[in-house]
């Protein structure tokens, strides 16, 4: 990263700025799809430290322009898929400690074997009313054909094979029945949901991001590499309780609340981190009633293993920088 730093000449490009400029969009181009730039040092700290309003992504300039018109401040309505192949623990505890952030009366949930693809076709409708969509499962990128990028739902995998009728595509959200017209945020807590067809030499980069700003969202949180499960769980439920200092989610806010996110997980301490699994001990006792205890505490001691590691555990940018907000 830092050599990328100065193959871009990133601190001659900034050096010029106002201090005053407090907000950084970033439309890469081509490969630079595929980095993290928010993450790139500068100095002793990251480019995201540098702008206290936020560093966003826009796959075009005429898509950004597009999503900057979406006006929508309302946050109330939240629908998510919960570990639909039944193997993402961590993904389970991120769903039942996000949803406590919603009014219950407006929160829809399709939870393991419930979230498949005909469950989905069911409420697609339902779509079209939804503030929030949360998508917590496992991702794939298609890279001969991005098209067939998707999202896993249960029953993806028939004999060890990926049977694309049972995911959700990239080709899905170009579908005119898929509306998120009243969407403010789309959150792909998966891996790989960011990647990008590289080789396409258009302006516009094809890739599941742009596929749920086509289909009405005004922003994405997406991920560029294969994500650990239990830093992903502790930053997007940190994300959400940032987003309640957003009563009305403004333009711009989504990018914000991320980066504080993303800067409060990398400076997370391993007693901080305890604290946290403490405070979601409940979600993870419901999670695991009726079952073995032997499995709940292997599942919490793979976090505690974690927090031993190293004295701010999630530091290297591995955990963190995979993120970005994308839309506006």
């Amino acid at each position: 990263m830092k050599q990328l730093a100065e193959i871009l000449h990133l601190e001659e490009i900034l050096a010029p700025l106002s201090k005053e400029c407090d907000r950084l969009i970033l439309i890469p181009h081509r490969f630079l799809h595929l980095f993290p730039l928010h993450a790139l040092p500068v100095k002793e700290s990251y480019l995201l430290d540098l702008f206290p309003n936020g560093v966003g992504y826009a796959p075009s300039c005429q898509l950004l322009q597009q999503v900057q018109l979406r006006q929508r401040p309302d946050f109330q309505s939240f629908f998510a898929i919960q570990n639909p192949t039944e193997d993402l623990f961590y993904a389970d505890v991120e769903i039942e400690s996000i949803q406590h952030y919603f009014p219950i009366e407006q929160t829809t949930i399709l939870r393991g074997k419930d979230a498949n693809r005909n469950a989905l076709d069911t409420k697609i409708a339902n779509l079209a009313e939804v503030n929030c969509l949360h998508f917590s499962c496992h991702g794939s990128f298609n890279l001969n054909n991005p098209a067939n990028s998707c999202l896993l739902l249960n029953g993806a995998i028939v004999n060890e094979k990926l049977d694309l009728n049972k995911c959700l595509t990239l080709g899905d959200l170009f579908n005119k029945d898929f509306n998120l017209n009243q969407c403010r945020l789309v959150v792909l807590s998966a891996c790989e949901t960011g990647i990008v067809d590289s080789q396409n030499i258009s302006d516009e980069y094809i890739g599941l991001p742009s596929g749920f700003l086509y289909a009405g969202s005004s922003s994405v949180i997406s991920s560029l590499w294969t994500v650990d499960d239990v830093s992903t769980a502790f930053l997007f439920i940190q994300l959400y309780e940032t987003l309640q200092n957003y009563p009305e989610l403004k333009q711009g806010d989504i990018a914000v609340a991320l980066n504080k996110a993303l800067t409060w997980l990398r400076k997370l301490t391993s007693k901080e981190g305890e604290q946290l699994l403490q405070q979601i001990q409940p979600y993870i006792d419901i999670m695991f009633q009726g079952q073995d205890d032997i499995l709940k505490d292997l599942f919490i001691d793979g976090a505690k293993t974690k927090f031993k590691s190293n004295a701010r555990p999630f530091a290297n940018p591995f955990y963190w920088a995979a993120f970005t907000a994308i839309g506006y």
